[in-house]
């Protein structure tokens, strides 16, 4: 079988592309915080801010998310971030918890 040029630069770029997605997803994965954590559980942690229920937190508003909470420690466009209540843990930029602030 005779490779083209053209065929063998789509799977290079195929192949970059994947690797470079995964070790992304790696590098937030590994170390995010889970709904499931203790501590996440008591402050009612979310990793996505649509299913915050806003009838056991009516503190709630719309528009606010860990990426505008002051307490976050990402740059705005990143996917996730630090978090200063929940220590070497990465909580998603779209969740949300009780304890958001803007101050």
């Amino acid at each position: 079988m005779k490779t083209s040029r053209r065929h063998f630069l789509l799977l290079g770029v195929s192949a970059g592309s994947s690797l470079m997605i995964s070790r992304a997803a790696f590098a937030a994965g590994a170390n995010a915080l889970s709904e499931a954590d203790p501590q996440a559980q008591a402050l009612g942690y979310k990793d996505d801010v649509s299913k915050v229920d806003k009838a056991k937190y009516p503190q709630y508003a719309a528009g606010q998310n860990c990426a505008t909470c002051s307490l976050f420690q990402g740059k705005a466009t990143d996917a996730y971030g630090g978090c200063t209540l929940f220590g070497d843990k990465q909580v998603a930029a779209r969740g949300w918890c009780s304890s958001y602030t803007n101050m």
